[in-house]
């Protein structure tokens, strides 16, 4: 069987009648950060808030060939719930080659959560650290702080909702953005300011 191209998968993903997989993400924001990572393959990957699977999807598949995937929804609440038990096998599916991927249901902010993640990298350092979990303030800022060190020096930490959302009040990642871009070398894959949410920032670890 004939092993799909990276853009047609992409485009698989955003298709209207399959919302099942359909990331929860600005279509040219995602692609612009998916053809960044490309250039430069992560190894050992940190997905928090993996939500309907769409962006896990899409990580394997720029991903180096034996890349280590973690990918961390909690069980339930505002901020999670993103997926059915029954949805566990289909996304380790999506592991290639000789990719892992592991999945952990569980709250990204407790100590028992960080030891299993220190536990999967095996004293290996993070690549790329995607964070889309807890949208509130405190949350953004808990998840920045507690996985930054486990970030590599040269690597790259992402968040999405860096746009000001006013219709989501629950939604401040902008505040927490706007504090901290500035002490960093960073990017903005925005397509609109203007958009009530979504935009994606990545800082580089120098």
């Amino acid at each position: 069987m004939r092993r799909r191209s990276f853009n047609e998968i992409f485009a698989f993903t955003f298709k209207s009648y399959y919302t099942m997989l359909k990331p929860l993400q600005v279509k040219s924001e995602i692609r612009s950060l998916l053809y960044f990572l490309k250039k430069n393959p992560p190894k050992y990957i940190l997905e928090i808030g993996t939500a309907r699977g769409g962006t896990l999807l899409l990580f394997s598949k720029v991903a180096a060939k034996d890349a280590r995937i973690i990918s961390v929804d909690l069980p339930g609440g505002n901020f999670g719930a993103g997926y059915p038990l029954w949805m566990i096998p289909a996304f380790k599916s999506f592991a290639a080659d000789q990719q892992k991927i592991i999945l952990l249901r569980k709250d990204s902010h407790l100590p028992s959560t960080f030891k299993s993640i220190k536990k999967s990298l095996k004293k290996e350092k993070l690549d790329f650290l995607f964070i889309d979990g807890d949208h509130s303030y405190s949350g953004i800022e808990q998840d920045f702080n507690k996985y930054y060190d486990l970030v590599k020096k040269s690597g790259i930490i992402a968040m999405h909702d860096i746009c000001p959302n006013p219709i989501d009040k629950t939604c401040e990642v902008h505040r927490f953005w706007k504090k901290i871009k500035g002490r960093y070398r960073h990017k903005e894959f925005v397509q609109s300011w203007k958009q009530n949410g979504a935009g994606i920032g990545v800082i580089f670890k120098d």
